[in-house]
């Protein structure tokens, strides 16, 4: 090991310096800068010599740490991985670096056996007590880990809660979600983010919009079919309110159309068809059109559907919306349509 400069070796260089002028002065000169080195050289030859080599092997630690996490980012990369499970497991390694790291730091200060019975005295204390709630989230933290039941970019629900969102990040303790809805009425995200505690997670129930299909072939698609394979498909509706006096097979022909222009490419990749499923009411027909879509992209999509079919009823003569009270939208125009009043016809007085 590399020793610092010894106190001997200096002390020649202070009596040189001090070779010319009062033999009495230039001794008190002397004791005074050997005391000043002899401590210095105890010093530099102990604790900050000490302090030197653990930076050394910090710094060795953390080049080490950076080389092997990109070595797992692409290694789970090429292994069909997402950006999302890289994230969590360079979570987990990091973890495993810093706890090797400070255990080792430990046992170079203390001996092994004064450190298990540190351990040993507090940790039941503190495990039964001050770390129950973060020793479950954490627990829960390695299960979602492993396991993942969901993933970052996941849409999950928690029903206990009202809580739906998408999961942005998951830690020790907390699993991070952009919540959807809430602040407005589509399940679209609002930038809201929720801390959900780990510890949670064991004793609610979990909805997870988007789970991961295995055995997926990779195919190259559109930017549409590529995102939904991120993604999972779920099945939704728009309702419309038909007049009994509508054309039942024009109406059922206009919303399919619509639903089969908007989600081409989900239907491409599912194989499901948009079909039509009906309820009578006292002032109309509910046309429920049914479709696969993007759980992430719900909104936009009912919205294009919903836009194709007004503009559709407006332009045919065969179909109409209902109102309520009212028969249709169109015999309220009708009836306005009052021809104008003339005046009854006077008889000629003789």
């Amino acid at each position: 090991m590399w020793a610092w400069p010894s106190f001997k070796a200096l002390r020649g260089t202070t009596k040189f310096i001090y070779v010319v002028g009062n033999e009495a002065e230039n001794d008190v000169r002397v004791k005074m800068i050997d005391s000043i080195l002899e401590a210095l050289n105890g010093l530099l030859s102990g604790e900050l010599s000490t302090l030197v080599w653990l930076l050394v092997i910090i710094g060795i630690i953390y080049l080490f740490y950076k080389l092997s996490s990109r070595l797992i980012k692409s290694a789970i990369l090429r292994m069909g991985g997402t950006e999302g499970d890289v994230k969590m497991i360079l979570g987990l390694w990091r973890f495993t670096i810093i706890f090797l790291t400070l255990l080792g730091i430990l046992s170079s200060f203390f001996q092994m056996g004064a450190i298990s019975t540190i351990i040993g005295a507090f940790g039941g204390m503190f495990l039964g007590w001050a770390l129950q709630q973060p020793v479950s989230g954490f627990t829960a933290w390695l299960m979602i880990t492993v396991k993942r039941p969901f993933r970052v970019g996941d849409r999950v629900q928690l029903p206990s809660y009202g809580l739906v969102g998408d999961v942005i990040d998951t830690g020790p303790m907390y699993t991070i979600l952009n919540q959807v809805g809430g602040a407005v009425g589509s399940e679209e995200p609002v930038g809201r983010h929720i801390l959900i505690p780990n510890s949670m997670l064991f004793s609610n129930l979990v909805i997870n919009y988007t789970p991961k299909k295995n055995g997926e072939e990779e195919i190259e698609e559109s930017p549409m079919l590529r995102k939904a394979r991120r993604s999972a498909y779920i099945l939704d509706e728009v309702v419309v309110r038909m007049t009994y006096d509508s054309d039942w097979e024009e109406a059922e022909k206009i919303l399919i159309n619509a639903a089969r222009e908007v989600t081409r490419d989900i239907i491409k990749a599912t194989g499901q068809e948009p079909y039509i499923r009906s309820d009578f009411y006292d002032y109309g027909v509910y046309m429920r059109l049914r479709y696969m879509t993007l759980a992430t992209d719900r909104p936009r999509i009912k919205y294009e559907i919903g836009k194709r079919i007004f503009k559709e009823f407006r332009k045919n003569k065969k179909v109409d919306f209902a109102i309520p009270f009212v028969y249709s939208a169109k015999k309220v125009v009708e009836a306005t349509k009052i021809a104008p009043l003339t005046k009854p016809a006077t008889k000629k007085s003789d």
